[in-house]
């Protein structure tokens, strides 16, 4: 399952969201998007978990709570709309 996590730090790194899910179950992969002008992180990323259960688990626990110091937004991403 393909997951969105908003609201993020900009300090976030790669590894501290793959650790922060880790914690739920296997992930494989995780990322933060980062403007494409400037590099600079955009405070969202997303989490691809292949166990739904335990990324079911890990949105239920993560939504609205701490990470890094912010209130984060977690839940099930949807499919990217086409650019027009």
């Amino acid at each position: 399952m393909n997951i969105y996590v908003g609201n993020l730090p900009f300090s976030t790194s790669q590894e501290e969201l793959r650790s922060v899910f880790a914690a739920f179950g296997e992930v494989s992969a995780a990322r933060i998007v980062s403007d494409r002008e400037t590099g600079r992180p955009k405070g969202f990323g997303f989490v691809d978990m292949p166990n739904d259960d335990e990324a079911r688990n890990a949105i239920e626990a993560l939504n609205g709570n701490d990470i890094g110091g912010r209130k984060a937004v977690v839940n099930e991403a949807r499919p990217r709309e086409p650019r027009k």
